[in-house]
């Protein structure tokens, strides 16, 4: 039920008219229209958070992405891995050998359609350093960063909003 609540709000809040959404109940009307001219958002993802199999932060990016098209804003994201979550954006054979399967990154995809959007992607040093992983086991565009909190900080400080989803 809370993953459901948490996919229905991500979709209301980012849903623009003309894209693909689903119809709205009956009786809703939106009395607060939300149009971005500017947004710079740093997403933290820390923890695993999934509807089905796919991650809510991809999720979110993929929807504010259209949604920013869509409106024209001027806009900017940067994907902050760290924890858990940072095997996400290993590269096939990185992937295959951490999560102990022969399907390489299921993420890979979406991820490099992100990124050919303009999401910027980032994995936190100290979390590589952790689990041993070296630049060549990164997915293609992605950076380091040498700490991912204290990263986010860094982007809040420059006006970024935080979500951490």
């Amino acid at each position: 039920m809370k993953t459901l609540f948490a996919l229905a709000l991500a979709l209301s809040v980012v849903a623009a008219p003309g894209l693909a959404r689903a119809a709205e109940p009956a009786g809703l009307t939106i009395d607060v229209p939300v149009v971005l001219k500017k947004a710079d958002v740093v997403m933290n993802m820390d923890h695993l958070a999934f509807d089905g199999k796919e991650p809510f932060g991809l999720l979110y990016m993929r929807l504010m992405t259209e949604r920013f098209a869509a409106d024209r804003t001027d806009w900017r994201i940067v994907a902050v891995f760290h924890g858990p979550a940072g095997y996400m954006i290993l590269g096939d054979k990185a992937y295959d050998r951490v999560r102990k399967t022969r399907t390489g990154n299921p993420y890979r995809a979406e991820i490099e359609k992100l990124q050919k959007a303009g999401v910027r992607f980032e994995l936190c040093g100290q979390t590589a350093k952790e689990k041993g992983w070296g630049n060549a086991d990164l997915l293609a565009g992605v950076q380091v960063n040498s700490g991912a909190n204290f990263r986010i900080v860094e982007l809040v400080q420059q006006g970024y909003v935080q979500i951490q989803p």
